[in-house]
């Protein structure tokens, strides 16, 4: 989430009580409504060094279906149950035998929200 689209997306509340770092105002009622045609995730995750934490929901049907779920700094968890790879399984991901949901859709190509921006065709 660049500040960019926040301010693009926000209503200008609160980010409600999900507990996530940079979940835009109004942002939930959004996700829910994108959610009727098919599951919607919001994931964040922020780390240093091998340390941080992971945040994750999924909306379904219109509603929140799974979480929040979420990781706190330092606690060593396997990737299989990590809160962003529960979201995707959830979503349908299918990982192959030594990866985890987050590799098996690609969101481990890149490290941080610039290399993202600058691989998306234009």
């Amino acid at each position: 989430m660049t500040d960019e689209v926040f301010d693009g997306v926000t209503d200008g509340s609160d980010g409600g009580d999900l507990g996530f770092w940079k979940l835009p105002g109004g942002f939930e009622a959004r996700l829910a409504q994108w959610s009727s045609t098919g599951p919607v995730a919001y994931v964040e995750a922020d780390y240093f060094g091998g340390v941080g934490e992971q945040r994750a929901a999924v909306w379904a049907d219109g509603s929140l279906a799974l979480g929040p779920l979420d990781e706190p700094e330092k606690k060593r968890f396997s990737r299989a149950v990590s809160p962003i790879s529960q979201a995707l399984r959830r979503l349908g991901a299918r990982r192959s035998l030594g990866e985890d949901e987050f590799e098996a859709v690609g969101l481990d190509r890149h490290r941080d929200n610039d290399d993202w921006i600058s691989s998306s065709p234009a």
